[in-house]
Parts: C-alpha cells; structure tokens; sequence
C-alpha cells in the first residue's frame, strides 16, 4: 500500500503536532516523577483529553518515584496489565490497583 501525497504544509503540520504531543506526555511525566501529579488525578485528565489517554501506562509506570524498567514490567505483570497497553484501554480494575500499588 501506498503512502498518500502530503504538501509541504501538511508535513511540517504533522511533525508540529506530533512534537507537541511528546512535550505534554513528557510534561506529564515529569510532573508524576517528582509528585506533582497523582495517578488518579492523571487518570482523570485522560477522560478528557485524548492525548493523555494515548499514553503507554508502561513508560508512564517507568516515571514514577522509585520505580525504574524492571520494577515497571514487574508491577504490570503482577496486575495483569499488558506491556503495550494504553491509558484508554486500562479497565476500571485496573486503574485503582496500578494507584494502590504505586502508592
């Protein structure tokens, strides 16, 4: 299949929009490191605003305090939550757990 003929314009709309996603998700996540943001209040955010829903709970689980790569695939494992799973696609099972476990 084909890619489909993009302007110029549409190009560099594209790669703006795209940029400005990866500065809020980092914001996000920079913002869960050091405290300023609680999970559940991120999980509200990710109701209303479908960039935050497309983040991938795994690096979102990696940025929080004290918990690197292999604590983070380890705590998704033990809460049954897939490796490539996405905020949007978290049950209401398991939002509260991922809270309760990251504390």
């Amino acid at each position: 299949m084909a890619l489909p003929e993009t302007t110029h314009e549409q190009r560099t709309a594209a790669l703006e929009k795209a940029a400005a996603a990866r500065r809020v998700r980092a914001e996000l996540k920079e913002l869960l490191k050091t405290g300023s943001l609680t999970l559940p209040r991120l999980f509200e955010r990710a109701d209303e605003d479908e960039l935050v829903a497309g983040m991938k709970v795994y690096s979102l689980v990696a940025s929080a305090p004290g918990v690197g790569k292999v604590k983070a695939g380890r705590t998704m494992s033990e809460i049954g939550i897939p490796d490539n799973r996405r905020i949007r696609g978290l049950s209401e099972r398991h939002r509260p757990a991922l809270s309760d476990y990251l504390g």
